[in-house]
C-alpha cells in the first residue's frame, strides 16, 4: 500500500507519517527532509531552493518531482511507501500519477490558528536542539537546556512566513483534497499526538 500524508504546515503530517511507517514497516520519505539533506550538503539543488524554502514559497514541481523520484528510485518499496508533504500541487500530483499508485490519502484537518501556535511556537539553538514554548519549553526561558546559548525563531517560524506558507497551501496544496477525492481520509489532527494516531490505525482498519 502507498500513503500520502496531506495537510497545512504544522498539522502533525511528519509525526504521524512515522508513526504509520514504523508501525507497517516500510520506507516514508519526506520533501523536507530531502531539501534539508542538499542544502546541509551544499550541493546544486541545495543552493537552488534555499532561498524560495526560507520565504514560505513552494519549489518548482518538476525540481521536486525528480528529487523525489530519484530518492524513491533507491529505496525498497515492495511492501509500500509512505510520501510525507508531497505532492503539494495539482501538476505534481499528476506527474506522480505516472510513476506511482497511490493507494490511500491521509488528510490531517487542523485551523489556521493551531497551526499559528504550533509553528510560531517554535525555537531552535544553534547546537541543533529544538523547542516549543508551549509544548516542549526550556528549563529557562530563551535559553537551550543543552548548551546555555539563545534559542532564536527560524525565518520559516515567522508569523509573517507562516501566513504566506499558509496562503500557498490554500491555493496549490487544498485542490489535492478533491483529486484525491476517491482516496482520502479525513483525520482531525487537533487532539493530542497518541488520539491522531489511533484515530488513523481505527480509520485504516475500516478501509483496509
Amino acid at each position: 500500500m502507498n500513503y500520502i500524508f496531506l495537510g497545512m504546515p504544522g498539522s502533525g503530517k511528519g509525526t504521524q507519517a512515522e508513526a504509520l511507517a514504523e508501525k507497517f514497516n516500510i520506507p516514508i520519505i519526506s520533501t523536507g527532509n530531502c531539501f534539508r539533506k542538499h542544502i546541509k550538503n551544499e550541493t546544486e539543488l541545495g543552493l537552488q531552493v534555499k532561498d524560495i524554502l526560507e520565504k514560505g514559497d513552494l519549489v518548482p514541481d518538476e525540481i521536486t518531482f525528480e528529487m523525489m523520484k530519484k530518492e524513491i528510485e533507491t529505496m525498497d518499496i515492495s511492501n509500500g511507501l509512505i510520501l510525507d508533504g508531497y505532492p503539494r500541487s495539482i501538476k505534481q500530483a499528476e506527474l506522480l500519477k505516472e510513476f506511482l499508485k497511490i493507494d490511500i490519502v491521509l488528510n490531517i484537518e487542523l485551523s489556521e490558528d493551531q497551526v499559528l501556535l504550533r509553528i510560531g511556537g517554535r525555537r531552535t539553538c544553534k547546537c541543533g536542539e529544538t523547542y516549543h514554548i508551549k509544548f516542549n519549553p526550556p528549563q529557562k526561558e530563551g535559553i537551550c537546556d543543552k548548551c546555555g546559548k539563545e534559542l532564536y525563531i527560524r525565518d520559516d517560524s515567522k508569523e509573517e512566513t507562516i501566513k504566506n506558507r499558509l496562503q500557498v497551501y490554500k491555493e496549490q496544496t487544498a485542490p489535492l483534497i478533491d483529486f484525491y477525492k476517491e482516496q482520502i481520509i479525513n483525520i482531525d489532527g487537533n487532539p493530542p499526538i497518541p488520539e491522531v494516531t489511533e484515530e488513523i490505525s481505527k480509520k485504516l482498519e475500516i478501509n483496509n
